[in-house]
């Protein structure tokens, strides 16, 4: 059987100390796709009563910080003052820049209760000529993304431009990133929209013109052939791409950088906290030693 899949990158299991996540990118040789440089799948995890993440304050540099959860919640908190929780199907997309810091943790309500968490966060290159911008952040609810509904299916634009419709998101640069939801049975066609392109299967599992793609797996599609994406069993299905970065990257924990020195000057400037704190949130992650 001829395929239209590139290659395939499965997720590889991360322990972050409050629960385990399926790294996707990056891997190996493969450092992007599309701007995306960096791919975490979180959960599905159950927390009980009084449990919860509890993510320090920390710093990014020359990228964009995107969440997005198909179940719980996550109140993202930074450096410019922004304090906002996120729940399903919204989008909570931070530049950082010449630098910032935030801090993600479990809301109050839910750590009461006992809750669920699953979602993906993902890094997004900024371009050469944004690298270095002001940092900012912007929340954007469920209601104000693109909603595509078709036969056993439904298309949240998340950013960028797809199926004719664009997310509200500021993007630097050319954007793919859908989130589908997709009962037994459905299909639908994903068009050789953007040079770099790919699918990840977050629940259930779909074919690519008839291959199999299981859960937790990333797969590349061959640039300029649109696929046919039909799910076995009801799945929740992530399209991601756009146009390659411009130029290579040096990720060094959490800074990325097309210039090593910047992220010098970042190492520096956390150890120092020159950085800007977070408000009313005097815990930070301290500066790893490799």
């Amino acid at each position: 059987m001829t395929t239209s899949i590139a290659y395939r990158i499965p997720g590889r299991a991360r322990d972050l100390g409050e629960l385990v996540v399926r790294r996707v990118l990056p891997a190996g040789r493969h450092q992007s796709v599309g701007p995306f440089l960096f791919f975490d799948h979180m959960g599905p995890v159950d927390f009980p009563s009084g449990a919860g993440i509890d993510v320090r304050p920390h710093p990014h540099i020359g990228l964009a910080t995107v969440t997005y959860l198909f179940e719980g919640a996550i109140r993202h908190h930074d450096s410019l003052g922004n304090d906002q929780e996120i729940i399903p199907g919204d989008v909570n997309w931070m530049t950082a820049g010449r630098g910032i810091a935030h801090a993600e943790r479990t809301p109050a309500d839910k750590r009461a209760s006992g809750w669920r968490l699953h979602g993906i966060q993902t890094w997004v290159a900024l371009p050469l000529a944004d690298e270095k911008c002001e940092p900012s952040f912007a929340h954007h609810a469920a209601s104000t993304l693109p909603l595509i509904r078709g036969d056993g299916y439904q298309l949240r634009i998340i950013a960028g431009r797809a199926f004719g419709q664009e997310a509200p998101v500021k993007v630097h640069s050319p954007t793919l990133y859908v989130a589908a939801e997709m009962h037994a049975g459905a299909q639908f066609t994903l068009a050789a929209e953007y040079p770099q392109q790919a699918v990840y299967v977050a629940s259930g599992s779909v074919t690519i013109d008839g291959n199999v793609l299981e859960m937790g797996v990333l797969a590349v599609l061959e640039p300029g052939v649109a696929v046919q994406i039909a799910a076995s069993e009801a799945s929740q299905v992530m399209l991601l791409g756009g146009a390659p970065i411009d130029g290579p990257r040096t990720i060094w924990w959490n800074f990325v950088a097309s210039d090593p020195a910047l992220i010098e000057a970042a190492k520096a400037d956390w150890r120092e906290e020159r950085f800007d704190p977070v408000p009313g949130d005097d815990e930070r992650i301290p500066l790893p030693e490799a």
